[in-house]
């Protein structure tokens, strides 16, 4: 009798990430993490060029792996394109790719512009479907790859005053499992993962009684860190998770369950 073969293989040596928004906040974790699992990584950024290279630098240093910078508008379908470009030439391919770029703009309905619409939308869904689109056909050539969104428990069960941020990142859902099934056939796998309230620049303008209303609907009784986040982003990211796509995966402590 031949024994099924049961080992867990979480390396990342020789594959090349790009982490959008990488640099900071869970993007910063998530790069750090693949980078201890052994991938080359690439962060992309929108503005401050020094803090990204300074981070690069700090990630190739601490963990012995390439890590680069790459300033990109992931609005724009060009620049998308030559990033993606580059990232060809020097690599040979791309094996994975993070969407966690994302911004949020809040406001209820009523009082909500409509450019505050529409950057939300258009950074947060339409910046996943350009890098994802420009990234599947670099995957399908090598029959091989990974791509992670990075949604919000929001687009869950949506939250007040964020109608743009819940439709964009329930919008991910239905790309994320659409995804899925267009390219289950060459090996591809396609997944998200749904942060409950973490702890990062994008939640820290939230006032105190903000913060406590929050905490007592999470069963862990706390907000989570980036740190915590990280780690099923490399497992969705491994081998050993060959099975798996089209999954929505929440990482809020309870929070959707309670």
């Amino acid at each position: 009798m031949t024994l099924m073969d049961t080992s867990i293989s979480f390396s990342l040596e020789g594959k090349v990430a790009v982490i959008t928004a990488g640099t900071k906040g869970i993007g910063a974790a998530i790069t750090e993490h693949l980078a201890r699992q052994g991938a080359k990584t690439i962060v992309t950024y929108r503005s401050n060029q020094n803090k990204a290279e300074q981070f690069a630098k700090y990630v190739q240093e601490t963990y012995g792996t390439n890590c680069l910078p790459a300033a990109l508008e992931i609005r724009d379908s060009s620049e998308v394109a030559s990033t993606f470009k580059d990232i060809q030439d020097q690599f040979g391919g791309l094996d994975i790719l993070v969407n966690n770029a994302g911004v949020t703009d809040d406001a209820l309905l009523m009082r909500m512009s409509e450019e505050q619409w529409d950057h939300v939308i258009e950074t947060n869904l339409r910046g996943q479907f350009l890098t994802s689109k420009v990234a599947v056909k670099m995957m399908m050539k090598q029959k091989w790859g990974r791509i992670i969104n990075i949604s919000s428990v929001v687009g869950v069960v949506g939250q007040a005053g964020q109608s743009n941020y819940a439709a964009a990142k329930s919008g991910i859902h239905g790309f994320t499992r659409s995804l899925a099934q267009e390219v289950a056939s060459r090996n591809i796998t396609v997944n998200a993962v749904a942060p409950g309230y973490v702890k990062t620049d994008m939640t820290a303008s939230l006032t105190q009684q903000q913060l406590e209303a929050i905490i007592t609907r999470i069963p862990l009784g706390r907000p989570a860190e980036p740190r915590e986040i990280a780690p099923i982003v490399g497992f969705l990211a491994s081998e050993s998770s060959s099975y798996i796509t089209g999954q929505v995966i929440n990482v809020d402590g309870g929070l959707v369950t309670a």
